[in-house]
């Protein structure tokens, strides 16, 4: 079975001859940046023989907010970027150039913020979370501007680039930020705006409900978004595997491994520090465990750049044998 057969048969629920396997970090420098950018993601996948790639929007996060946005009341006059903006055409020459390159081997998924997300970057996290107290319907304006041209942005990646999917990171569903009421009432609409129109293009879509923080999310405000495969902190939720494939109703599932990206701290897990026989232990205990059906390994979020790629293989390895 190839590899693009194998992931795509396994966010389907479909046999899989080995259960697919799919890593991903942060680049930097050079790395981070147009061929460079290319270069680095190609050889990655390649070297780790990864069965997919998540191209990662390093040098994107921040939306570009006008300097003319000084206080809460000006989030009102936020209009979107449209389709010519840099921001929007930088990415999918990105996407394309990757696709180009490995589309045939593997599928390609890109990461796309959800709308708060890509607010909290462009805008700050203390301002931003002043401002929609201060004032929540300009401030939700806003979102619904982010939300047009992230879903521009998903549609040209899917249909432009050529990528199979996006996957979408939905953040702010921390316990302590806002109650399920305000995240519904304020969060949500911009949340589905752009997954629902992404799925207009591609029914390959994956939910990572990121756990950045380390703050346990209210997990519910995301259990019944429309996606084929799920990703989430499986050790900050204390949520398992086969736990969230009951929570999200049998969803496909994305993860296993404790590797949360936290810039400036050590990584945790076996991943990063297990011996060789552990990391390949613990990958077919989590594949005799959950099954063959509807399993992609992954890690709960980015691992380290500075991981050894063998490490990886070490995963891609065990999940072959079984």
């Amino acid at each position: 079975m190839d590899k693009r057969t194998r992931v795509l048969n396994a966010m389907d629920k479909k046999p899989v001859d080995h259960v697919p396997v799919g890593f991903w970090y942060h680049f930097s420098g050079e790395q981070a940046a147009g061929e460079g950018c290319v270069k680095a993601h190609v050889d990655y996948v390649r070297d780790c023989d990864l069965d997919m790639v998540k191209i990662m929007c390093d040098g994107y996060f921040e939306y570009p907010v006008p300097e003319t946005i000084r206080e809460a009341r000006d989030w009102r006059n936020l209009q979107p970027l449209g389709r010519e903006h840099p921001f929007i055409t930088e990415q999918v020459e990105r996407a394309r150039r990757i696709v180009e390159e490995v589309g045939g081997e593997m599928p390609v998924f890109y990461n796309v913020f959800a709308p708060f997300a890509s607010i909290r970057f462009g805008g700050g996290e203390e301002r931003v979370m002043a401002d929609i107290r201060q004032d929540e319907l300009a401030v939700m304006h806003a979102l619904d501007v982010i939300a047009q041209d992230n879903a521009l942005l998903a549609e040209m990646l899917i249909r432009e680039a050529g990528c199979d999917g996006v996957y979408y990171c939905v953040q702010a569903g921390e316990e302590d930020r806002f109650t399920r009421e305000e995240y519904a009432r304020m969060i949500t609409p911009s949340d589905l705006y752009v997954l629902e129109h992404a799925n207009r293009f591609s029914r390959y879509n994956i939910l990572h409900c990121c756990s950045w923080s380390g703050i346990p999310n209210r997990m519910e405000l995301w259990k019944e978004y429309p996606v084929a495969c799920v990703n989430w902190g499986v050790y900050v939720e204390e949520m398992s595997l086969a736990e969230g494939r009951i929570f999200f109703g049998d969803k496909a599932c994305l993860g296993g491994f404790e590797s949360l990206h936290r810039e400036g701290m050590t990584h945790q897990g076996l991943l990063h520090n297990g011996t060789e026989e552990e990391i390949k232990a613990f990958t077919r205990d989590v594949i005799l465990t959950f099954g063959k059906r509807g399993l992609l390994l992954g890690a709960d979020c980015t691992v380290n750049s500075d991981i050894e790629h063998e490490r990886i293989r070490w995963v891609v390895e065990a999940a072959r044998s079984v």
